[in-house]
């Protein structure tokens, strides 16, 4: 009778060592909570007006002249932007002039917002083209005397921007150009600083990708458009925050060359709101005004934040 085949034991590896449950996070303590007060304290000091404005917006006449004021809207309206009780040949103190029947313009305070919009992209789009050109000559050609003229760029960002008023407007009012479009655009093209923080972004980029593209054939305007362009995009992002805010809340240069409502930006038309119309009542439609100028800045730093931040660490990684 044969005997029954034998099976030889397979040696079993090396038990795999048992996964750890993952650590959790310090606790915050009672100690850095009170360390972290006075940043809670000042977050208030920030937090605290925009909430004024918001409820502002959506009190009704009677609860915006009532004395203590009320930190909540009993009476929650959309009137301060447009009250359709509002008659122009009846006198009611319950019903005024929303913001956007206030101005008499074509698309009342709309177009105001517009000028704002037109203004801004094109200043933001022209400025981070042209710096970027320059700092791609700047960084990867050899120009004669390159370094000279990084310099006096950059220290001309130490001269106020005041001092340009002057002649800037004798320059726009020979030109023709007060209030129109190009005399806010034109001026405002030319940024010191975002060329400054373009040229270090650029450090970090190789040399030999550029001399590739151009074994490769490429000409100068096509490795800008479709290699520097590219790589500089988090840079570009960044700075875009800082222009986007600084053109759409500019208030001194288009004070001085706006001559009409028509061509005024947000922040001159609120100025001009404020003096007009003053008093408790009012300051609903001028508080709305507000909240429409601020809400697309708001809006345009959250979606581009992480590209700010991207952009600023990317920046000093070569000097």
């Amino acid at each position: 009778m044969a005997a029954a085949p034998t099976t030889t034991p397979i040696a079993a590896g090396p038990a795999a060592p048992p996964r750890r449950a993952p650590a959790a996070g310090p606790r915050t303590t009672w100690r850095g909570h009170l360390l972290r007060l006075p940043f809670y304290l000042l977050s208030l000091t920030m937090i605290a007006p925009f909430y004024w404005m918001l409820i502002t917006v959506f009190k009704p006449v009677t609860e915006l002249n009532r004395q203590p004021p009320s930190f909540v809207p009993e009476h929650a309206t959309l009137s301060n932007f447009y009250d359709p009780g509002y008659s122009p040949t009846r006198v009611n103190p319950g019903h005024l002039q929303g913001i956007f029947q206030r101005f008499q313009v074509d698309f009342g305070f709309g177009r105001f917002m517009f000028n704002s919009l037109v203004i801004t992209v094109a200043i933001t789009v022209g400025s981070l083209l042209i710096a970027s050109l320059a700092a791609y000559v700047i960084t990867k050609h050899r120009v004669p005397g390159r370094r000279l003229i990084f310099v006096l760029i950059v220290a001309s960002m130490m001269v106020p921007w005041q001092t340009t008023l002057v002649p800037n407007y004798v320059i726009m009012r020979n030109l023709g150009w007060l209030d129109t479009y190009q005399g806010y655009i034109i001026p405002a093209l030319a940024k010191a600083f975002v060329l400054f923080f373009l040229v270090q972004f650029l450090h970090s980029i190789p040399d030999e990708l550029i001399q590739a593209a151009r074994v490769d054939g490429a000409g100068e305007w096509r490795i800008w458009w479709r290699i520097v362009l590219p790589l500089l995009r988090p840079a570009l992002a960044a700075m875009s925050i800082f222009i986007v805010l600084a053109e759409w809340n500019n208030f001194l240069w288009p004070l001085i060359i706006v001559q009409s409502d028509e061509m005024a930006n947000i922040p001159v038309a609120l100025a001009r709101l404020n003096s007009y119309f003053a008093g408790a009542q009012h300051q609903g439609a001028i508080m709305a005004g507000g909240l429409l100028a601020s809400l697309p800045s708001i809006a345009f730093f959250l979606a581009f934040q992480r590209y700010f931040t991207r952009g600023i660490v990317l920046s000093g990684l070569k000097g």
